[in-house]
């Protein structure tokens, strides 16, 4: 845990895929054909509190919803990408935009999409659920499945590693 805490102390940047990690990964529609996510407050909070330390939050998702942009909005998240299945340009021209390296950011993931992102970033998180072969990639995983608090043990992870000094 001393080599994650010592990797966690140096992130500035978290970029998160959306579904499956700040959701369940299902995906719910309405009788109207409205497509609706359930978000945990705690992961809200967390998220409130990285930004609050000074850590840049960034959110890549494949799929569009205005439910994501309105909630990444009432976080203050400033950097949302949407319906883009090419992740890895997005990331890098964030970086550029950023002025960070990549060892300076974590990414996590759940799926084979977010693989990229993952070895390119300087630590690579997955959820607890994610599929078996970003497990195996990732330096470290949550308990939590995503949408049920994962999000926010990242945040904790990465708090208290900067915290601490690492």
């Amino acid at each position: 845990m001393q080599d994650i805490h010592r990797l966690a102390s140096g992130i500035l940047l978290v970029v998160f895929d959306l579904d499956g990690v700040f959701t369940d990964g299902r995906l719910y529609y309405g009788a109207y054909g409205e497509e609706l996510k359930c978000f945990h407050v705690r992961d809200g909070h967390g998220i409130k509190s990285l930004l609050r330390d000074g850590v840049q939050v960034a959110v890549i998702s494949g799929r569009k919803s205005k439910a994501v942009t309105t909630r990444m909005q009432e976080l203050g998240v400033r950097h949302l990408f949407q319906g883009d299945d090419q992740k890895q340009p997005i990331y890098e021209q964030l970086l550029k935009d950023l002025g960070l390296r990549p060892l300076q950011t974590a990414c996590v993931g759940d799926d084979l999409a977010d693989l990229p992102l993952m070895l390119a970033c300087g630590l690579a998180i997955a959820v607890a659920d994610a599929q078996p072969e970003i497990r195996a990639k990732a330096h470290w995983c949550t308990t939590a499945p995503g949408g049920r608090g994962a999000v926010r043990e990242v945040c904790d992870l990465i708090l208290a590693a900067r915290n601490a000094g690492g």
